[in-house]
């Protein structure tokens, strides 16, 4: 299924078409918020969430990835969202946070929640927004 593209990816929720071992490279080995995490761990997470690719549209090659877990009623988590070094500053990574706002749209969810140490400018561009009363937020684990 299409969720949309730009002049030079398309971005789809075909798991088919997922690249599941460039996208344990990309995670365990440069986003920090995934460092070292085994290829085991990485397939359950793409299994049990909705998964998005960018691909370039004249080689088929995986450029991004977003993941997000949903139960399609009230609430969804946006995470592990990566665009390739080679493919960043054309807009992709904003092309793919929209294309993941608006796949998840029809569904009326109460709440689409995303963490981030460094990339707000991307997700504010699309409406996301700082916790209004972060106090009322609990975690279990590991922060």
């Amino acid at each position: 299924m299409a969720a949309g593209g730009g002049p030079d990816w398309e971005i789809s929720t075909d798991p088919a078409r997922l690249d599941a071992e460039r996208i344990h490279d990309w995670l365990s080995r440069d986003a920090y918020w995934a460092l070292g995490r085994s290829r085991e761990k990485q397939d359950l997470a793409i299994a049990g969430s909705l998964n998005f690719g960018a691909y370039d549209r004249t080689s088929g090659r995986q450029l991004a990835y977003a993941r997000v877990l949903t139960d399609r009623a009230t609430f969804a988590w946006l995470c592990d969202v990566y665009v390739d070094p080679a493919a960043r500053g054309a807009g992709l990574g904003t092309a793919l946070a929209t294309a993941v706002r608006d796949h998840l749209a029809p569904y009326g969810l109460r709440r689409v929640m995303l963490a981030t140490a460094d990339a707000h400018g991307v997700y504010a561009k699309i409406g996301f927004e700082p916790l209004k009363d972060p106090g009322k937020w609990m975690v279990l684990g590991t922060q």
